[in-house]
């Protein structure tokens, strides 16, 4: 017997484990149930009439059968690996090895990714999400820090092929952004972005200072869910008050020339939300309104997360000084998440977009 097949037999037992967890998790026999009900449900002669219901049907199904298939898939794979084991056993063909490690750790890793979506149990989380980046005092610095963020989180849509589409943006005066809002599309897209909401702190070198002396910079992440019922939150028109500008920034031929750009202020909250990369006023005003009522769902989950955290003492105030996350390029280099603990040594996989160790590590501390 070829000895490191020991090892690779025990590491598909684990991964069968904890793929039979995930499949319990998923609850995966009710979800076969609902599919059913929905395939019901879309036989019906009348589905058809009403095409909010019958897309949000049609998008259930799709989550539903890319669940379920994926579980099955891997369980799939997994037999097979098994089956490559045993031939490699008993031809002795120590040729197989390779295949067989490389195929071991491709299913650690999906595995791993299927288990990180059983952790995603709020409201929204499922939802698609609405990101804004703000500078913090500094100036050049802390908007060159906020550019750098904003490069950071498209690498990791890229990544996770999630869908980013910018909706407002004002450039810094020298370099850098003071400001972008996006949005981002993609399955779990707020369940796991909702980890990056807070204060994220650059320690550098300056590129932008002439004695290279070190400075302190900080950004702040704003993350709201998108809603799929626009009903699900209720704005009253009186408690809005609605201002039109100019449209700043590079763009299109719309750009400054009319007031297209739409800022709406919600008078009971003070929140602010303002909109001016659609290409007319009508569509700010609509993204703009979006973005408000996805602003207001944020607010009501932090408030049931912080009444959860007189119980669990776990979470922490967005505020200015309490960051969430420390970016240290000198005299070190270091990334270190200061509510679970997680760093890592590699700042240019971070700033890349490698997100994955501090959002897994924030999922599993709730």
């Amino acid at each position: 017997m070829i000895a490191e097949l020991e090892k690779f037999r025990q590491q598909a037992a684990g991964l069968k484990a904890k793929l039979t967890d995930v499949a319990s998790a998923f609850n995966v026999d009710q979800l076969h149930d609902e599919l059913d009900q929905l395939h019901r449900e879309m036989e019906a002669p009348d589905f058809w009439n009403n095409l909010e219901r019958a897309q949000k049907v049609n998008m259930r199904i799709k989550t539903i059968t890319d669940r379920t298939d994926g579980v099955q898939a891997l369980f799939a794979r997994i037999e097979d690996l098994e089956t490559l084991m045993d031939m490699c056993d008993e031809e002795n063909d120590a040729s197989l090895l390779p295949e067989i490690e490389q195929e071991a750790e491709q299913l650690e890793k999906k595995i791993g990714e299927l288990h990180l979506s059983t952790l995603l149990k709020g409201e929204y989380d499922a939802n698609d999400c609405i990101l804004s980046l703000h500078a913090g005092a500094g100036g050049t610095e802390a908007q060159d820090w906020t550019q750098m963020l904003y490069r950071m989180y498209r690498m990791y849509c890229e990544r996770h092929g999630f869908q980013l589409r910018e909706l407002d943006f004002l450039e810094g005066d020298e370099a850098g952004i003071k400001s972008v809002t996006f949005e981002v599309k993609g399955e779990n897209a707020y369940g796991y972005l909702k980890a990056e909401r807070g204060v994220h702190r650059l320690v550098r070198i300056s590129p932008f200072d002439a004695a290279a002396r070190r400075h302190t910079s900080f950004a702040f992440l704003d993350v709201m869910p998108c809603l799929n019922d626009d009903n699900e939150i209720v704005i009253n028109n009186d408690d809005l008050r609605i201002d039109t500008y100019r449209s700043g920034g590079a763009g299109g031929q719309h750009v400054n020339r009319t007031d297209s750009a739409v800022r709406i202020t919600h008078l009971p909250t003070g929140i602010v939300v303002q909109c001016q990369n659609e290409r007319s006023q009508i569509q700010n005003r609509e993204t703009a309104m979006r973005m408000l009522k996805a602003r207001l769902a944020e607010v009501k989950e932090r408030e049931a997360m912080e009444k959860m955290s007189d119980i669990k003492g776990e979470l922490k105030k967005i505020e200015w000084g309490s960051q969430i996350r420390s970016y240290v390029f000198h005299p070190y280099s270091m990334v270190k998440d200061h509510r679970t603990g997680y760093e890592v040594g590699s700042t240019s996989a971070v700033m890349d977009g490698d997100l994955d160790g501090f959002i897994t590590a924030y999922l599993q501390m709730l």
